[in-house]
């Protein structure tokens, strides 16, 4: 029995730091959290600004959405609708 607990301890320890982090190292414009004034004044009521950043996948602001079953990055909507992104650069 004691054979089985450590080997599921030491499986769980092993893929306990294989998950993808979203919030990007380096650049402070993908931190969590870290809008812009511009960015604050255009987003729709009703959207969690302290869990948005910018994705550089698509270049649009993502916020967090806590449900009942799960926790989903959501595109962050302005008030006409449409999501927040920002001009990629030439």
């Amino acid at each position: 029995m004691q054979i089985r607990i450590l080997t599921v301890l030491a499986a769980l320890s092993v893929t306990a730091g294989c998950s993808e982090q979203l919030s990007g190292a380096g650049n402070a414009a993908n931190r969590i959290g870290n809008l812009p004034e511009s960015v604050q004044a255009l987003a729709a009521p009703g959207q969690n600004l302290a869990t948005a950043r910018l994705l550089p996948q698509d270049n649009c602001y993502w916020y967090e959405y806590s449900g009942p079953v799960e926790t989903t990055l959501i595109p962050l909507r302005a008030t006409n609708g449409g999501p927040i992104c920002v001009a990629r650069e030439a």
